[in-house]
C-alpha cells in the first residue's frame, strides 16, 4: 500500500532464487541512473508512466535533496517482475558523500549495472567504483545513457570504458539511427549478420569477433571455439546462455546502449538482466560467524537453511515508525517471527555491540515510497520490515535459537566535524533522540559530545553529506539546528623550569588550613602529558598528602591559568614542603598543588600548543602532486608516500595542525576528482602560531 496514498500496489510474488535478480545501479551523479530506473519501471508495468509512482515521489523514493544541484542521496530500492522473473533494482548515489549507501547496495545485490553517459563517458570516480566492485568479485554490466543528446557520441563512449575499465569490456550492440541523427533502435552484434551499414559503423565484423570470442574465452563448452575457429555459424541461444556463465565469473562486462527517455534499448536491456546477469545462487553469501566470534558453517542461498539476513538501508516513517531494508542470504523471513538482531565491529563510531530478541511485523515489497505486504522473503530476495526497534544499519537477524553474525562491510570514516545546536529550547528537547534516529539509520555518521570545548559535533563524510543530515533533521524528524564553527581547542605548557613555593594558610578559628608544598617544574617532552614525581626528604610533607598535591595540580592543570586554557606536557616535581599537625588536610594541600602550578605559570610563562594529527591520504598516483602542494599550504609536513600493492594509488603521509583540516575532506575532494580519502590520528601538541594564540 502506498503511504502516501493510500492505494493498493500489488506486489510481486516470491520466486524460488534461480529466477531473481539482485541489481545495484552504479554510476557518477549525473549519468541518468534514476531516470534509466524509472524507465525499466514504467516498461514493466510497475509504474504508471515513467518518472513517478504518484504526483510528487520518485519511483524509487531516492530522496532527492537540494544539495549544490538535485540529486538522489540514499539507496532507492524497487522490485518488479519481468519474463517471470523478480528484478531488484537498488539506485545508488553517486555522489563520493554517500559511498555507504553504495556499498550498501553492493551487499544486498548479485550484479551491478555501470550507468555511464554517453556525453561525459567515464571518469576517475567511476573507476574508482569499478575497482571496488572488482576487489569483491562483484559481477559488472555497462549501460550507455543519453545517446540521444545532441553531443553523444557512443563510439567514443564505448572506447573509453574499454580503455578505462580494463580488459573484458564488450558492446553488445550498435545504434540504430534516422537520417536525422535520432537512436530508433539496436542493432545486436549476436546476429549472424550484422547490418553495419544501419548501425553507420564500419567496425561492426570486428566488434562482433572481439565479442564472440569474449563470451567463448569465459565458456565452459570447450568446444566452441574449435567450431568457432573452424567457421562454424555459432548459434545466437548457444551464446547467449554463456553470456550468463561469463558475466557470473566477474571478467565478462557486457556493453549495452538505452536512452530512457525514448524507450530505445529499454527492452533489450531488461532481457539482459534476467538473461545474461547472475542470480543470488551464483554469487556467494558473505562470511558469517556466531555472536561470539567463534565459527560457524558457511552460507548457501537455501530457503530452507538457517535464518541469516542483513539489515541494508534503515529509515524512519511518520506512518509505521522504523522501516529495514532486508537482504535475505539463507532461510526464510516470514511476518511476526521471533529474530536475533546482532550488531558489532562499529563501537568506535557509536554503534555498540547488541544482541536482542525482537518480533519483526509485516514483511513488504519495496517500490519507492509504496510498501506492498508479502507473504514471506526466501533466500535471495530483498524485502522491507517494520517493527525493528533495536536494529541499525548493518545489523544482522537471524533465529533466536541459532543466532549468527555478518561482518558490517567496509564504511568510510567520517572525516568532517559539523558543530550542531538547537535553534530552540523546544527543538532542544527532540534533538537528541532525533540524533540518535540519524545515527541508527546511516552508520557512517558518528555523534561525538567534546568534553574540551563542550560541542556537539556530527562527523559525517563530507560537505554533501552534513547538508543532507541536517535537511532530513527539520524535515523528517522536525528539528530545527543551527551550525556553529567547530572550536580546536588550544592548551598550553611552561616556557622553561622554575622552582617555586605554593603556601595556602588560613586561621579562622578552630581547626585552620596549614600546607606548604616546594615543587619544581619544566616542560615535558609532546604527548608526555602531566607528569607527577616526589623527591621528599625527612618526611617534610607527609605520604598521606603527596597525591593531594598531585590531585591539585592534575586539577588546575585541567582548569587552565589562562583563557581557560588546559596545561599539558609538562613534569612536577614535590621537593619540600611543611605539614601542621593539626591543621593540615587532603583539601589543604590539594590547594597547595593548585597554588603552585599558578606560581610557576607566573613564574616561566606558558607557550600555546595546538593539536597536531597524523594523516595518510590514499590517493592515485596522477594526483599525488596536487595532494603534497595542498598539503603544504596548510603548514603539513610531509614524512613519507608509498605505493599500495596491487593498486595504482599512492599512500601519503603527513603531519598537519588539526585546524588545517576543518575543511580539509571537500578540498581533497576537489583537487583529486573525488577520487582520494584520507584517515587521521591524533599526534599531539605543537606550538601555535601567533596570531592564533592570540585570537584565541
Amino acid at each position: 500500500m502506498s503511504r502516501a496514498t493510500g492505494k493498493e500496489t500489488p506486489a510481486p510474488a516470491p520466486r524460488p532464487a534461480a529466477q531473481v535478480r539482485n541489481v545495484a545501479l552504479v554510476g557518477r551523479t549525473g549519468a541518468g541512473k534514476t531516470t534509466l530506473a524509472e524507465a525499466l519501471l514504467a516498461a514493466t508495468g510497475a509504474v504508471p508512466r515513467a518518472g513517478r509512482v504518484e504526483e510528487g515521489t520518485t519511483c524509487l523514493d531516492s530522496e532527492e535533496v537540494e544539495v549544490r544541484q538535485q540529486r538522489s542521496v540514499s539507496l532507492g530500492v524497487a522490485a518488479v517482475e519481468h519474463a517471470g522473473h523478480r528484478l531488484t533494482l537498488l539506485d545508488t548515489p553517486g555522489s563520493p558523500d554517500f559511498v555507504g549507501e553504495l556499498r550498501a547496495g553492493l551487499r544486498a545485490a548479485d550484479s551491478a549495472l555501470f550507468v555511464v553517459s554517453a556525453l561525459s563517458g567515464v571518469d576517475a570516480a567511476t573507476v574508482q567504483l569499478w575497482e571496488e566492485c572488482a576487489a569483491v568479485g562483484m559481477p559488472r554490466a555497462v549501460v550507455l545513457t543519453q545517446i540521444d543528446r545532441p553531443r553523444a557520441d557512443v563510439d567514443e563512449a564505448v572506447r573509453l570504458c574499454q580503455l578505462m575499465l580494463g580488459e573484458g569490456v564488450y558492446p553488445l550492440h550498435l545504434v540504430d539511427r534516422g537520417p536525422d541523427g535520432a537512436a530508433r533502435g539496436l542493432v545486436s552484434l549476436l546476429e549472424p549478420d550484422v547490418d553495419a551499414t544501419r548501425a553507420g559503423n564500419g567496425d561492426a565484423d570486428r566488434l562482433r569477433a572481439e565479442l564472440i570470442e569474449g563470451i567463448i574465452g569465459e565458456s565452459e563448452d570447450e568446444t566452441l571455439m574449435e567450431r568457432y575457429l573452424a567457421g562454424e555459424q555459432l548459434a545466437v541461444d548457444d551464446l547467449v546462455a554463456d553470456l550468463e556463465t561469463a558475466v557470473a565469473r566477474g571478467h565478462f562486462h557486457p556493453v549495452l546502449c538505452v536512452s530512457p527517455l525514448t524507450g530505445v534499448g529499454v527492452g533489450e536491456l531488461l532481457d539482459l538482466l534476467v538473461s545474461a546477469l547472475p542470480s543470488p545462487l551464483e554469487h556467494s553469501c558473505p562470511p558469517v560467524t556466531r555472536p561470539d566470534g567463534s565459527a560457524a558453517p558457511a552460507l548457501t542461498c537455501d530457503p530452507a537453511g538457517p535464518l541469516v539476513a542483513e539489515v541494508v538501508k534503515t529509515t524512519t516513517d511518520p506512518y509505521v515508525g522504523r522501516v529495514s531494508l532486508v537482504r535475505v542470504f539463507s532461510g526464510t523471513l516470514q511476518p511476526d517471527a521471533a529474530v536475533h538482531v546482532s550488531g558489532h565491529g562499529m563501537a568506535e563510531r557509536g554503534h555498540p555491540d547488541h544482541d536482542a530478541d525482537e518480533r519483526i511485523g509485516v514483511l513488504s515489497a519495496p517500490l519507492g515510497a509504496a510498501l506492498r505486504p508479502v507473504a514471506a522473503c526466501p533466500a535471495g530476495d530483498v524485502c522491507a520490515v517494520s517493527r525493528l526497534s533495536t536494529a541499525e544499519t548493518g545489523d544482522t537477524l537471524s533465529a533466536p535459537e541459532d543466532p549468527r553474525l555478518v561482518p558490517p562491510w567496509d564504511l568510510p570514516v567520517p572525516q568532517l566535524p559539523v558543530a550542531v545546536e538547537a535553534a530552540s529550547r523546544s527543538d532542544e528537547d527532540r534533538m537528541a533522540t532525533a540524533l540518535t534516529r540519524l545515527v541508527a539509520e546511516d552508520p557512517t555518521v558518528r555523534l561525538e559530545r567534546r568534553a574540551d570545548t563542550g560541542q556537539l559535533l556530527l562527523w559525517c563524510v563530507g560537505d554533501a553529506h552534513a547538508e543532507v543530515l541536517l535537511e532530513r533533521l527539520r524535515t523528517r524528524h522536525g528539528v530545527a539546528v543551527t551550525t556553529v564553527p567547530v572550536r580546536v581547542p588550544l592548551v598550553e605548557t611552561l616556557c622553561g623550569p622554575a622552582r617555586v613555593t605554593g603556601r595556602h594558610v588560613k586561621q579562622s578559628g578552630g581547626h585552620g588550613q596549614y600546607a606548604v608544598v616546594v615543587v619544581e617544574g619544566e616542560p615535558g617532552p609532546p604527548g608526555s602529558g602531566i607528569v607527577f614525581e616526589q623527591r621528599i626528604v625527612g618526611g617534610t610533607v607527609p605520604g598521606q598528602f603527596h597525591g593531594s598535591v598531585e590531585k591539585g595540580i592534575r586539577a588546575q592543570a585541567q582548569r587552565g591559568v589562562n583563557q581557560d586554557r588546559p596545561l599539558v606536557d609538562l613534569r612536577v616535581t614535590l621537593v619540600d614542603g611543611k605539614a601542621h599537625s593539626v591543621d593540615s588536610s587532603d583539601a589543604a594541600f590539594q590547594a597547595a598543588g593548585a597554588l603552585a602550578l599558578r606560581e610557576l605559570v607566573a613564574a616561566v610563562g606558558t607557550r600555546v600548543l595546538e593539536p597536531w594529527c597524523e594523516v595518510d591520504v590514499h590517493v592515485p598516483g596522477e594526483y599525488v602532486g596536487a595532494v603534497m602542494s595542498d598539503l603544504s599550504s596548510r603548514r603539513a609536513r610531509v614524512t613519507g608516500s608509498e605505493a599500495e600493492p596491487d593498486r595504482d594509488r599512492t599512500t601519503v603521509r603527513a603531519e598537519v595542525p588539526e585546524v588545517e583540516l576543518l575543511g580539509y575532506p571537500g578540498v581533497l575532494r576537489s583537487v583529486t576528482h573525488g577520487t582520494a580519502t584520507f584517515d587521521r590520528r591524533p599526534l599531539g601538541h605543537e606550538p601555535a602560531p601567533a596570531a592564533m594564540a592570540v585570537t584565541a
